[in-house]
């Protein structure tokens, strides 16, 4: 617990420093923080490529809105927030709706991937995992990665995605079940 009393500092100092113009404390963060912030995007993404793209959008909004970070909340807090704010604001100028049903036709790419060894298993499980993430339409795999993932209630995830805490419910349950099916015709494949 103390050590992660000295990140937070740690973080906060790093912040502050930046936002009083320090370059170097900017960089930090920003090594610091890049992977993070990549996963997340590309959890909510899908796609490789948009999730570097937004990335790095998201550290030039760190860059402009650092000042404005108070330390309230921790550093990370606010950094996912900024992250999932640029996701959802990504989708809204693509023009995503975040209800779309997939069509059958989003299921045909399933990576069909050979288990070859006991000691792949967890890594394969993991693969399949994230593929099948990657196929959810945007509104599924937004609620699905804020719960189940990150771990965010529905009342926070309908208020980060302007939703009703019950769209939030049903596209989970149903992100859930397009999960199962996508998981069950891999190892269907797999078997």
């Amino acid at each position: 617990m103390a050590y992660e009393q000295s990140q937070s500092a740690s973080d906060l100092e790093l912040a502050r420093a930046a936002a009083a113009g320090d370059a170097e404390a900017f960089e930090r963060l920003y090594r610091q923080f890049y992977r993070r912030v990549y996963s997340l995007a590309l959890r909510m993404l899908g796609n490789a490529a948009q999730a570097e793209d937004l990335t790095q959008e998201v550290f030039l909004q760190v860059y402009q809105k650092i000042g404005g970070f108070r330390g309230d909340s921790a550093f990370t807090t606010w950094l996912h927030r900024l992250t999932v704010n640029q996701v959802l604001m990504h989708f809204r100028k693509r023009g995503v709706k975040l209800e779309r049903a997939a069509e059958e036709s989003d299921f045909e790419n399933v990576i069909e991937t050979p288990l070859q060894s006991t000691r792949r298993i967890s890594i394969i499980d993991r693969l399949a995992l994230d593929k099948a993430i990657s196929q959810l339409p945007p509104g599924y795999r937004s609620a699905f990665v804020l719960h189940d993932v990150e771990g965010y209630e529905h009342e926070e995830i309908a208020g980060m995605l302007g939703i009703s805490v019950g769209t939030s419910k049903s596209q989970l349950h149903k992100a859930r079940m397009r999960m199962r099916k996508l998981l069950s015709e891999d190892f269907d494949r797999e078997v």
